[in-house]
């Protein structure tokens, strides 16, 4: 009975109880190895895997989320782009309103053919006009300059009195 305590127990010996030893049986402790190692080795293994896959997920979601990113920023400037040619579009549509419109024929031929709609008349202005214009406004800036030395009084009567641009 002893011997099967011992082979079980595995701390136990025979000859620890002054029994002899039985043949086929280990003269040492044995050394119990329980299942919960093979477990642990299992675990262990799953852990990793799991963890692995973990990684995996992240790494997927993170090349997912920079691929959208990329994605977005494309959007962004093709949307830009379509913006900008909408607005040339829109450019190139009124000038060629504009360029085939009745008013702007009619200003070429005024312009280049010399033509005239009934009822109007031509002026022309010389150089000799532009230059007698230019001499008056010459005179009548002289003489703000020339007021600016005027005292007060005198500024009040020469407008009460004599330039008034505002009397009635």
């Amino acid at each position: 009975m002893v011997n099967s305590i011992s082979i079980f127990n595995g701390l136990l010996q025979a000859t620890d109880y002054g029994l002899p030893a039985v043949a086929g049986l280990p003269t040492s402790p044995m050394t119990y190895q329980p299942s919960y190692q093979s477990q642990f080795n299992l675990t262990k293994i799953i852990v990793i895997v799991g963890l692995l896959f973990v990684a995996y997920m992240i790494y997927s979601l993170t090349a997912s989320f920079y691929q959208n990113v990329q994605i977005d920023k494309h959007i962004r400037s093709f949307e830009e782009k379509n913006d900008q040619l909408r607005a040339e579009n829109l450019k190139k549509l009124e000038d060629y309103k504009y360029y085939t419109s009745e008013a702007y024929i009619d200003k070429i031929a005024k312009q280049n053919l010399g033509l005239v709609n009934p009822g109007e008349e031509v002026i022309i202005i010389t150089e000799a006009d532009t230059l007698k214009f230019l001499e008056e406004e010459e005179k009548l800036a002289a003489q703000k300059r020339s007021m600016a030395n005027w005292s007060n009084a005198k500024k009040w009567w020469v407008f009460v009195f004599e330039e008034n641009p505002w009397r009635y």
